[in-house]
């Protein structure tokens, strides 16, 4: 595998902190002292090349090469779809990115306008032109459940170190949770349980800074789901 597809650490960083010891070079929202180079600002560390940038938290979605996102079909060609990924750039997904036998003009028979995907971004060159894919496991076509947006700098947090947030969640309200790095995070499940996850969800997005995040998600979880069952192995 060559560098261009490692994809970029999602870290959260504050103002100040150390980026790198000397092997990288600042980038955009970063800035060097004595051979080191620091944060300028908060966001996400994201190394590209030989230089280390801080993404500002907020904005818009920007796709890497690699991300797994949630997308909604806006529109429908003989050949492809349009998908929404909560980006400023179109993604086009093509019949030959799909786990389908779709023949010429047959595209609607497959998905439609409004239909939601967990696909990846296959491609993204210089001009910003974006591809994605349905092409491995694990992607498919949402059926049912729930989308929620939060803001797709917010993604690591709900996430946790190692899984450990969105796993807590999930054994708490048995819903099925799918997250997408575009902001997006797709819920099934009882639908008491889907508002608490929902609710769960919200307390990371709105507290992403705070201290002791994970105790007070788990107390939330403990006093609202006081009887539920770990989820069962194998629950995506």
């Amino acid at each position: 595998m060559n560098n261009e597809n490692v994809r970029p650490s999602r870290e959260v960083v504050l103002p100040g902190d150390l980026l790198d010891s000397g092997r990288l070079k600042p980038g955009s929202g970063a800035y060097a002292v004595d051979g080191k180079v620091y944060a300028a600002q908060l966001g996400i560390k994201s190394v590209k090349s030989n230089f280390v940038n801080v993404i500002p938290l907020g904005g818009r979605y920007i796709p890497i090469q690699g991300d797994m996102v949630i997308g909604k079909v806006e529109d429908i060609g003989p050949s492809n779809w349009l998908i929404d990924i909560n980006s400023p750039y179109p993604a086009p997904l093509h019949v030959t990115e799909v786990p389908w036998k779709v023949e010429f003009g047959d595209t609607s028979r497959f998905l439609n306008v409004g239909d939601t995907i967990m696909a990846k971004v296959l491609m993204v060159d210089e001009t910003k032109r974006v591809q994605v894919t349905m092409k491995e496991q694990g992607l498919r076509k949402l059926q049912g459940g729930q989308v929620i947006e939060i803001s797709h700098s917010k993604v690591p947090r709900v996430i946790g170190k190692g899984g450990s947030m969105i796993q807590m969640i999930k054994n708490h309200t048995n819903c099925r949770i799918f997250i997408g790095q575009n902001g997006r995070i797709w819920l099934d499940g009882d639908i008491d349980n889907m508002m608490v996850a929902i609710r769960a969800i919200r307390m990371i997005e709105e507290g992403a800074q705070m201290s002791h995040l994970t105790e007070k998600v788990k107390e939330y979880l403990d006093t609202a789901m006081p009887k539920s069952e770990p989820q069962a192995e194998g629950t995506n």
